[in-house]
């Protein structure tokens, strides 16, 4: 038998979501731990792609992406952050977020160069820092406000520093950055060379009236900002596995020389029909309040329980505190939850580099009616 190499990513296993998934599956019960929907998307959608395949539109797409495509997302951006990316040669369609993240790593990370990531983060930033020679700074935000201290990421900055990627909204907080964070974050990169990789999945599920404020907004920021988006999050197809990364010329340019031998194209029929699909653009205008009714319902449904619920002012996951329930570790106390009380979430420690144990589990509530309504009953006798 052949001695196996040292793996790249030695200390790196199973995901969480993975984990809490098989878990659920195991004990038959309701998986509100990994972030997809339970329900089907559009009837339109659907239309448009099996319009499309039967058209004979199954071959390669260009690298960069159908054109058509990168016209309705680059008219999605002006429209929404009053930013311009030429369609063709600074919007790249993307195998996904998590794709448009690893590239972007790929792409600008070298060995020794420091990444600034702010935790709780979600999981491939981390070993794709390492796996190509980075080394990670973190800054921790922390229950039950998860706010920035500015002045402490300042301090994480050096001579070294390449790149900072934010999650905005959050994943797994919820939160959103305001002004203000702006505002900072421009004072800490003027003048300076670094890149910042601004993943922006859940850019569209934003909540009560407040207002995402895409790093595209600001110019000073985006001639050094790669965006990355998902239409997995945006049209509740996370199984397709597609997105984009927007980004000035020159940053696209490079991006795509590393894109071209990852994935190189992205499933044709799929993007002609989103391109045709964004056209109406209620069809992600609105998906705000969409997410917004599903979150007040099951926020309105555990309220009388012993958890406490944290803010949510995006994404489609709520974070609740149940100290008052359990002094268990997160991770302990989510697999109980699991097997005795058949609902699956997943614990905050699993999205900090050291387990960080605030006593907070995340529920996704992407889901149907009848699956919440059935969580929070489960959940309600706690």
């Amino acid at each position: 038998m052949i001695q196996l190499p040292l793996s790249k990513l030695s200390n790196v296993g199973t995901t969480i979501f993975s984990q809490m998934t098989q878990l659920a599956n195991e004990n038959e019960a309701i998986n509100l731990s990994q972030g997809f929907p339970d329900f089907m998307p559009d009837p339109e959608l659907l239309d448009h792609v099996d319009y499309f395949i039967k058209k004979g539109f199954n071959q390669y797409a260009p690298m960069g992406g159908m054109i058509t495509l990168k016209e309705e997302i680059a008219k999605k951006i002006e429209n929404s952050h009053q930013a311009i990316y030429h369609p063709d040669s600074e919007i790249t369609v993307t195998a996904g977020g998590t794709q448009a993240i690893f590239t972007a790593v790929a792409t600008f990370v070298k060995k020794d160069d420091e990444v600034i990531i702010f935790e709780p983060a979600y999981d491939c930033y981390e070993p794709t820092v390492e796996l190509f020679g980075g080394v990670v700074k973190r800054f921790e935000m922390k229950a039950p406000d998860y706010a920035i201290d500015w002045t402490a990421v300042r301090n994480l900055v050096s001579d070294k520093t390449k790149m900072i990627i934010l999650n905005n909204p959050n994943n797994p907080s919820g939160k959103i950055l305001t002004a203000q964070d702006i505002q900072e974050l421009i004072a800490i990169v003027k003048g300076t060379s670094i890149l910042i990789l601004s993943d922006e999945v859940y850019e569209n599920i934003v909540f009560d009236g407040k207002q995402h404020l895409s790093l595209a907004k600001y110019p000073e920021l985006k001639e050094r900002t790669l965006l990355v988006a998902s239409f997995g999050k945006l049209f509740h197809v996370t199984g397709w596995k597609i997105g984009y990364c927007a980004a000035p010329k020159a940053l696209t340019d490079e991006f795509r020389k590393i894109h071209q031998f990852n994935v190189f194209s992205v499933n044709t029929p799929i993007q002609l029909a989103l391109a045709a699909y964004m056209k109406n653009e209620g069809h992600y205008n609105n998906l705000g309040q969409f997410f917004q009714e599903k979150r007040d319902f099951l926020r309105k449904g555990l309220a009388g329980t012993s958890f406490e619920l944290l803010d949510c002012e995006g994404t489609y996951f709520q974070a609740l505190k149940y100290d008052k329930i359990s002094d268990k570790n997160d991770f302990d106390f989510a697999s109980e939850l699991t097997i005795t009380h058949k609902v699956a979430s997943v614990p905050f420690s699993s999205f900090y580099k050291n387990k960080r144990n605030d006593h907070v589990i995340r529920l996704c509530f992407a889901k149907k009616q009848e699956t919440l309504e059935k969580a929070i009953e489960n959940l309600s006798r706690l």
